[in-house]
């Protein structure tokens, strides 16, 4: 599956009118998507085992998106085989203003994944570049330094987001970014398809509609973060989403594949605990029963 066409190089200008959001690969067979879902999910399974017993890295995935492109489901669909004791999902909406008194890194620091686990952030700090962005009046509500607000400002917080990306690389942490494309007309028909089923009222709120309205800015903001962002060590993947069968497939490949490439192995004992477990075997299976 070639997933790679969806990776950003680093240092690459991006412009989201080149990515499709329909896009599938070629996969026009959904039943077929589903069946290697679930084979990827299998194998995450047994490559997360491997993660937690080995006790050295961790993985941290991070889904950016505009509303009702399909985060939820993704993580819900590719994580649906993890032991949750290897994983942790955290979800960031607005922040407190315990947040607020801290750098804008901050409350996102305190949810990343020990040695061993997969961590899965559903927004992240990458809101700074965005929602941030798009709405002044939350920056001012921050508490930076007056004389710190320039026009250069989201291009810093890029060069501290990479900075501090660079820093979990180095320290075992490994990291992958989704942003999950989805088109205006798909996210209108979900929106439509959220106020029509009862069941699905509490998705949708009048001020998902609102930000619609500021969808071109949102746009621009998201072409800067993927350009300026997207590194080797902590690549981002431009995943078209306006059919979900095929954006959770894809998520699920990319996830597997990577952790097939730190080749993970379970930990070796020593001679001497060996053979305290050969002894210990003895003494089992000479219990009376």
């Amino acid at each position: 599956m070639k997933t790679e066409k969806f990776r950003i190089r680093p240092d690459r200008k991006v412009r989201l009118k080149d990515h499709d959001p329909s896009d599938t690969l070629g996969w026009k067979n959904k039943d077929a998507a589903e069946e290697k879902l679930a084979k990827d999910v299998e194998r995450l399974a047994e490559l997360q085992e491997i993660l937690y017993a080995q006790d050295r890295w961790s993985l941290l995935l991070m889904f950016q998106a505009m509303d009702a492109a399909g985060k939820d489901g993704a993580i819900k669909h590719v994580m649906s085989g993890v032991n949750p004791q290897g994983c942790q999902v955290a979800s960031f909406k607005a922040p407190s203003a315990e947040d607020l008194d801290h750098d804008f890194l901050w409350r996102c620091q305190k949810h990343l994944p020990e040695r061993g686990r997969i961590g899965i952030f559903n927004r992240s700090w990458y809101e700074e570049m965005l929602v941030v962005r798009v709405h002044p009046n939350i920056l001012e509500k921050q508490q930076v330094p007056t004389e710190l607000v320039t026009d250069k400002i989201w291009k810093q917080r890029a060069e501290s987001i990479t900075d501090f990306e660079k820093h979990l690389s180095r320290n075992g942490t490994k990291v992958i970014k989704f942003f999950l494309n989805v088109s205006r007309d798909e996210q209108k028909k979900r929106f439509l398809d959220r106020i029509d089923k009862p069941e699905k009222n509490w998705k949708m709120s009048p001020s998902d509609a609102t930000e619609r309205g500021h969808w071109d800015e949102y746009q621009d903001a998201y072409e800067d973060v993927l350009s300026w962002t997207s590194t080797e060590r902590a690549p981002w993947y431009v995943i078209p989403a306006d059919n979900k069968w095929f954006s959770r497939m894809a998520v699920a490949h990319i996830v597997v594949r990577t952790l097939e490439e730190m080749d993970l192995k379970f930990p070796e004992v020593g001679k001497e605990r060996r053979n305290a477990l050969l002894e210990t075997k003895k003494m089992l299976e000479a219990e009376e029963d």
